[in-house]
């Protein structure tokens, strides 16, 4: 939203490389004719590819309450920056207006109205942190100040997920017959992940409202503790969370002395015997 270019003549007084975006035909030709290096255009997608983006730096000074889709024009704008990049975003101060009882400064063009608190929201919810944020401008107008926030490596989760699938697989292929003891989402999500059905003989639960039933993905029968009495196993995987070491006491005192018991640990499976 550069509209003449007021604002890039003065960034290219600090030795600036700059460029402006601008939807309207006739602001674009004004700044081109005065030399500006300004492309026609307008964010509204979050793959919206600008031209020569990456970009280090940008300014959107009150053009953002205009925008009926704030969430996309952001997105967009996040996926131009590089990843250190920094910028400023101004709009009106919907806390002023509050406070003062400014009617008046509704109008029809701006869609959207940020307090401080909004404002900080709405860009973090599009990926960027707040550097800084506060009223300027005799307190008519917030200022934010946002860098880049850098994306979640979650690469170990998947190592994670890889070194665990590795352990169970070894464990199983020790026995003939194993069970699991636990069919909360934690255990569910560990046997579809390590593709354990066919793998597994039962899962043990004690809530009578999941025995009978099977588990989703996998398909493993949900069966009594007394089936492990019944039908017994050669070993059985603890995945019961906080209530493993219970479960494990229940087992030792009640079931198979024989049989082999290993527990599920944040840093993998805990062979218990």
């Amino acid at each position: 939203g550069c509209g003449n270019g007021e604002y890039l003549k003065i960034m290219q007084k600090n030795d600036l490389d700059v460029y402006g975006l601008e939807y309207a035909k006739k602001s674009v030709k004004y700044c081109i004719d005065d030399g500006l290096k300004v492309f026609r255009g307008f964010v509204e997608s979050d793959d919206y590819k600008i031209q020569n983006s990456p970009y280090d730096a940008f300014f959107m000074l009150n053009f953002l309450e205009h925008l009926p889709n704030i969430n996309s024009v952001l997105g967009g704008i996040y996926n131009n920056l590089s990843d250190d990049a920094i910028g400023i975003v101004e709009v009106p101060n919907f806390d002023m207006i509050l406070k003062k009882n400014l009617f008046f400064e509704f109008i029809t063009d701006h869609l959207f109205y940020f307090t401080k608190d909004t404002l900080e929201t709405t860009l973090k919810l599009n990926g960027f942190e707040i550097i800084e944020c506060k009223p300027m401008w005799h307190k008519y107008i917030i200022s934010a100040v946002v860098g880049k926030r850098k994306e979640l490596d979650l690469s170990h989760f998947y190592k994670c997920q890889e070194n665990l699938t590795t352990e169970i697989g070894k464990y199983i292929g020790k026995y003939k017959k194993v069970a699991i003891w636990g069919a909360g989402h934690e255990a569910l999500t560990i046997m579809s992940m390590a593709d354990l059905g066919g793998k597994i003989k039962y899962i043990v639960d004690s809530a009578i409202f999941k025995q009978g039933k099977y588990t989703p993905a996998t398909h493993l029968p949900i069966v009594s503790p007394v089936s492990l009495d019944t039908d017994p196993v050669d070993a059985i995987m603890v995945m019961a969370a906080s209530y493993s070491d219970e479960v494990v006491k229940i087992i030792k005192e009640k079931y198979n002395k024989n049989i082999k018991i290993s527990v599920l640990r944040d840093f993998g499976l805990e062979i218990v015997n």
